[in-house]
């Protein structure tokens, strides 16, 4: 890797100033994020919706498992912004295969539980290691950093829940008075499909909007873990000055 090449100024930062990095990077590229993931977090979004027949809590289930592999399209835009790239989705439909094929198995298992999968995903994705050899830098990334990861993870995880209680209050709110008890009623009782369609559609926009910078976050603090353990802001020094 040229670590001279990378945009994003590197040095040794504690866990959370890494993660509020990850939250400007976003901010910085928001229009390569947006414009790249948003088609695909359209169609994923809308072929869950299409579920609701099926079983009227079965769109949001959806939408939550499929996270991670929304989040590979995430990563794969974060991680050429980080070396000054713009992203369009043409560049991830001609990535297709690796972004959205690879591990997609186990992205949407056993790592979907993972308290730190924000943080790990990047060994997956990025690094291109198998089998001991990615086992071994994953455990070597995480020594000492499982606390900060699974923080940042939980903070995220709160923040998505307080948002979508509060989207849903505001339906509430802003009811006249004298109907905001049947807006409640129809919100929290009600088994129809409109619905169930609202709610789980208010769920795909927060997710669509919030998701980018949980991802962001866990990438930062993966690149900062690689500046801890291997110098990575003296190298891109070095290189600069030489």
């Amino acid at each position: 890797m040229q670590v001279d090449a990378i945009a994003v100024e590197l040095r040794p930062r504690s866990m959370w100033e890494a993660a509020d990095l990850g939250v400007r990077m976003v901010q910085t590229n928001a229009r390569s994020v947006w414009a790249t993931c948003g088609p695909l977090f359209a169609v994923t979004f809308v072929l869950a919706l299409s579920t609701v027949e099926i079983a009227n809590w079965l769109p949001g289930l959806l939408i939550f498992c499929l996270k991670p592999w929304l989040d590979r399209s995430i990563l794969f835009v974060l991680s050429r912004a980080a070396f000054g790239q713009a992203t369009r989705f043409g560049d991830l439909w001609r990535a297709r295969g690796a972004v959205w094929g690879g591990q997609w198995l186990a992205s949407l298992t056993w790592r979907r539980l993972s308290p730190w999968r924000a943080f790990t995903q990047p060994i997956y994705q990025l690094e291109g290691q198998r089998s001991k050899a990615r086992r071994q830098r994953r455990t070597q990334l995480l020594q000492g950093q499982r606390g900060a990861a699974g923080g940042m993870h939980l903070a995220f995880a709160n923040l998505e829940m307080i948002l979508v209680m509060g989207l849903l209050s505001m339906a509430v709110w802003f009811a006249p008075e004298d109907a905001r008890g049947d807006v409640l009623r129809w919100i929290t009782q009600d088994q129809s499909l409109a619905t169930s369609l609202c709610t789980a559609g208010a769920y795909g926009v927060l997710v669509a909007l919030l998701e980018p910078f949980y991802v962001a976050a866990g990438f930062a603090m993966y690149l900062n873990r690689r500046v801890q353990l291997e110098a990575w802001d003296i190298e891109q020094e070095f290189r600069r000055a030489f």
